[in-house]
């Protein structure tokens, strides 16, 4: 980040500050705006833009911008907002400002862009800057989701044969179009990776300039291919501590470069789409898709979740005469259902982070399934020595056998679905599913399902005895 937008007010961008920007819009109040947009971060005007109530005036107000500011904003911009801004600017506005982007930025715009404008726009870019367009081009080949997806084509490759003070030289030339710079990629006559060298290093080094760069680089470096999942490469940096990467070629050649913010984007997007996915729900419906689109992917889980449910209904119909007898265990059951499901989604969410990440794998899953077991046993323990303390002072006759009935319900469905939590994630992830996907709707209703059993087939057990 450069000192001079270090020196940027950072705000609270408010309803009065909302008020006040429409305001200077409807009076075209250009010159006073561009003061205020001058003074704010990146981030600030692109939640001003995202929040100001009339399209027409979030056009306008992005129409102020500079071209390389307007580039570094439409990025943050909310994706049905950005739609919108460019819906309504020309061809050529979007090339400038496509020209204004880091490589992988730009790749990711120019993606969104309908086929005639997108294919506009890169002709436009090739008479602006071939090498550029180039570049866009390349990434557009990659799928999104990959590590040439999310790579930029900005890094710098030193030659190892090179001294320190020739490293430093080509690394002021090749500076400029880096906006991010930790490592530098050490490459053989060939452009094959051989090792990395950090910034650190290189200035130990300056006191023996004539020191060659194979001498002082590290020739165990991380790579990743081009082709893989960007979830994996989100593992790895997370095992590894990485704050940069090198994207190769199947020779093995240095093509990109991924840096951590490129990687805290993804897990970002990753987390917020297995959240989604656990309610039965699609990350980007609220943004990008019809009411009617978005009932329809989420009717099927409501549907299962109802079917499951019903076997609940069932079940208490077939056991209305125990009901019958001590009336109070009614008002039990919901509870029962309650807090078996949420100790069960709890374990699932865990378990599916796990896997996300790379803790639990499917080798290791004997100790993950174990330690959930530990875990659930503490947790329904405490809980089902509550619940039967609640049970034997509220119950009026067989306090005894009524609060044993109700705690060790709670106990045993507590574990029951602790465990359903751990394994439905594990199986899934076993037969290829995502276990985003199975440890949402359908397991919760599962483990609801299976408490009410455990707590009706206790209770007529154990009144069964009196």
């Amino acid at each position: 980040m450069s000192p001079e937008k270090k020196q940027k007010s950072v705000l609270e961008v408010d309803n009065q500050l909302l008020n006040d920007i429409t305001e200077l819009i409807h009076s075209k109040s250009e010159p006073l705006l561009k003061n205020i947009l001058t003074d704010l971060h990146d981030f600030d005007i692109s939640v001003i833009i995202d929040n100001v109530e009339e399209t027409e005036d979030a056009v306008y107000l992005f129409s102020l911008l500079s071209d390389e500011t307007a580039s570094e904003v439409i990025s943050e911009l909310r994706d049905d907002r950005r739609d919108e801004i460019l819906s309504q600017l020309s061809d050529e506005e979007i090339t400038e400002i496509v020209d204004e982007m880091d490589s992988d930025d730009a790749a990711d715009l120019v993606s969104e862009l309908d086929e005639k404008v997108k294919d506009d726009v890169l002709q436009r870019l090739d008479t602006v800057d071939k090498e550029d367009s180039d570049e866009v081009r390349e990434l557009l080949a990659y799928d999104e989701n990959t590590a040439g997806g999310i790579m930029a084509k900005e890094f710098i490759a030193i030659h190892m044969n090179k001294t320190v003070s020739e490293a430093v030289v080509e690394i002021q030339e090749q500076a400029e179009d880096v906006d991010e710079l930790y490592n530098a990629w050490v490459v053989d006559d060939n452009n094959v990776l051989v090792g990395i060298i950090s910034l650190k290093s290189i200035i130990m080094s300056l006191s023996k300039p004539d020191q060659k760069i194979s001498e002082i680089m590290d020739p165990d470096v991380f790579s990743v291919d081009a082709n893989v999942d960007q979830e994996e490469v989100a593992k790895m940096f997370t095992s590894y501590d990485l704050i940069s990467m090198p994207v190769v070629d199947s020779d093995n050649k240095v093509i990109g470069g991924i840096s951590i913010d490129d990687v805290v984007d993804v897990i970002k997007e990753e987390h917020e789409e297995d959240v989604a996915m656990m309610v039965g729900s699609d990350a980007e419906e609220l943004e990008k898709k019809s009411p009617f689109q978005v009932a329809k992917i989420r009717l099927p889980w409501i549907l299962i979740t109802l079917s499951l449910e019903m076997i609940v209904v069932f079940m208490i119909k077939s056991n209305d005469a125990i009901l019958e007898k001590v009336i109070l265990l009614a008002a039990f059951m919901p509870i029962i259902s309650a807090i078996s499901g949420n100790t069960g989604l709890q374990t699932a969410s865990i378990v599916v982070r796990a896997l996300d990440t790379g803790y639990i794998t499917l080798n290791n899953w004997f100790s993950s399934v174990k330690r959930q077991l530990v875990t659930t046993l503490i947790i329904g323990f405490v809980v089902g020595s509550l619940v039967t303390i609640i049970g034997l002072l509220i119950s009026n006759e067989n306090r005894v056998a009524f609060g044993l009935t109700v705690g060790l319900s709670m106990f045993v469905s507590i574990n029951v679905s602790g465990m359903l939590g751990t394994v439905f994630p594990l199986i899934s992830k076993k037969i290829g599913f995502d276990p985003a996907i199975t440890s949402g709707p359908f397991a919760t209703a599962f483990q609801d399902v299976v408490g009410i059993s455990i707590f009706l087939s206790i209770a007529t057990y154990m009144l069964a005895q009196i």
